[in-house]
């Protein structure tokens, strides 16, 4: 028998329970076909000797705004990296809106007050220093923005003094009451609508740049949480972008799209009650394995960050302040369970507790309408949850998806929002597997940086930025946090047949690494880095040159 590739002299950790390691893998048509002695007597075209070098699955995101990350790349960067304080910031807007055009918008992202003092961008400071340009700025929670009149202006909000904000979303003001420029939640819907729908082009160009990336950092699947609707997404089309990119074979990630609540609707009479989706009836499933439709996503809540999340008590440092929902409650729970009724996974935004039980609860009043097996409606992030509460979610066969790269990136702003004994409930993780749960892996990328290998090491070690443990209980080995990243988000989208181990049958993706995350100190797994990414049996990603047939 002769195929396509052998890879030999590796030291591969397969994620299969049945084989956990082998040091040949062979592969034909995009596929694996067999691994060590399975390949006796089989010829290839490439042989590719690994020289030891670690191998394992191709990574898989299971919440990263893939599309969003591309788009961003055009974006003033105001991550804390790059503008430490206020001033810093401010003066980083001043110097770009001076290089932009008259009238031209000045737009930034990943500005995050908790490593600004506490304090948000003000409108009447980027009044001044814009030149008369519209602003917008990003949190990087992308729950929140600040925008200067000009902005508002060009909204049609002539008189910022006259604003409201919408049910779901809040503006912010000062200790005078003055507006500060802060939309919050539903409230971005005052400026952002402007800046939808993303033009075709600009969108397959953002996904064909956010693909390269991925490929850079092993990743070979990921979940793009949130497409097609007014909140999230890029515009009524936004499946077709995707398409196209991938037409024009600069789309080289596997993709699950989640499309937004609000972009299903009434479909009329379908078998025997009254139809709830997109046209045609297309839900969750659709699709092969390089682009397919997903679970629908639904905000119930808002971010933790930014003080918003529906909490079943108030904030540890403001008090009077326990969040909301983003939808009336009842109607975010009609649209949950005529979700469920209608054939769809769901994938609900959950970061509160109180947000949480809301949630679960809609989830069961589905299943008792309509009973359906393994579901696995999602519960996005999970902040903050009781013991009962993982227990309700382990019972309920539910994948929750927290991201454990949070704990360094924003830990000890959760620390100063729920105290020190609440933020023992944060991201929580091994109790999840300790319950039975197949738990995912994702970054929520751009909001924190997306690189597998540092929300491995996240996963692992639970460290915030300043080096305090948080729920330390919480860590995970090595071996389950790489599962989370392979088979778990796998199973988290029903995928977990084609793809998330290496062994016979499965898609060829995998990841060449310098290390091996099992057997590294746990401090070091940071630092290994990604080698080469092979997707579908062919290397999108090579960092040496060097992998050459012999």
């Amino acid at each position: 028998m002769r195929i396509d590739t052998i890879i030999e002299n590796a030291r591969i950790t397969t994620v299969d329970p049945d084989r956990p390691h082998a040091s040949r893998i062979g592969v034909w048509n995009g596929r694996i076909v067999g691994v060590d002695e399975e390949l006796d007597g089989v010829t290839a075209d490439t042989r590719i000797d690994l020289d030891g070098a670690p191998v394992v699955p191709g990574f898989n995101d299971a919440h990263f705004h893939f599309s969003m990350l591309g788009l961003e790349m055009t974006q003033l960067d105001l991550a804390p990296e790059q503008a430490p304080t206020l001033d810093a910031l401010y003066a980083r807007i001043e110097e770009y809106a001076a290089t932009r055009p008259p009238g031209a918008w000045v737009r930034g992202q990943g500005y995050d007050q908790n490593k600004l003092g506490g304090e948000h961008p003000d409108i009447a400071v980027l009044d001044r220093i814009a030149g008369g340009r519209p602003v917008y700025l990003q949190h990087n929670s992308h729950h929140m923005a600040v925008a200067n009149t000009q902005a508002f202006a060009l909204a049609g909000h002539s008189d910022v003094t006259r604003l409201s904000a919408p049910v779901g979303g809040s503006l912010g003001t000062d200790a005078t009451g003055r507006f500060t420029g802060l939309i919050q939640e539903q409230a971005m819907s005052l400026v952002a609508h402007l800046f939808r729908p993303v033009p075709q082009e600009d969108l397959v160009e953002a996904l064909g740049a956010a693909s390269q990336w991925a490929l850079r950092h092993g990743i070979t699947s990921a979940t793009e949480p949130g497409i097609g609707g007014t909140t999230i997404g890029h515009g009524p089309a936004d499946i077709r972008a995707f398409q196209t990119a991938s037409e024009r074979g600069v789309l080289r990630t596997r993709l699950t799209l989640m499309p937004y609540i609000d972009a299903l609707h009434g479909l009329g009479p379908i078998g025997g009650g009254d139809g709830w989706g997109i046209d045609l009836g297309i839900r969750s499933g659709l699709g092969d394995e390089w682009l397919r439709v997903g679970p629908v996503k639904v905000l119930s809540d808002g971010s933790l960050i930014g003080r918003t999340a529906a909490m079943c008590c108030d904030y540890n440092d403001t008090p009077g302040n326990a969040g909301y929902l983003q939808w009336e409650q009842q109607d975010l729970h009609d649209k949950i369970v005529a979700a469920h009724v209608n054939g769809w996974q769901v994938a609900a935004h959950a970061i509160g507790d109180r947000a949480l039980d809301v949630v679960l609860d809609a989830f069961e009043a589905g299943q008792r309408q309509v009973a359906r097996a393994n579901t696995r409606h999602r519960i996005e992030h999970v902040a903050v949850a009781s013991d009962a509460q993982v227990a309700r979610i382990a019972a309920g066969g539910h994948v929750p998806v927290p991201q454990g790269r949070f704990i360094s990136e924003l830990g000890d702003g959760f620390t100063a929002a729920l105290g020190a004994d609440r933020v023992e409930l944060a991201y929580r993780m091994r109790s999840f597997v300790d319950a039975g749960v197949e738990l995912p892996g994702s970054t929520d990328a751009p909001v924190v940086p997306g690189e597998p290998i540092l929300s491995l090491h996240d996963m692992v070690n639970r460290r915030s930025a300043s080096g305090a443990p948080i729920g330390l209980g919480e860590a995970l080995t090595p071996a389950r946090a790489l599962r989370a990243y392979t088979h778990g988000s796998a199973y988290a989208v029903h995928e977990e047949q084609r793809k998330g181990t290496l062994s016979r049958g499965k898609v060829a993706d995998l990841v060449v690494l310098s290390d091996d995350p099992a057997a590294v100190a746990a401090e070091r797994i940071r630092d290994i880095e990604v080698r080469a990414t092979m997707i579908g049996g062919e290397f999108g990603f090579d960092a040496t040159g060097e992998l050459a047939a012999s």
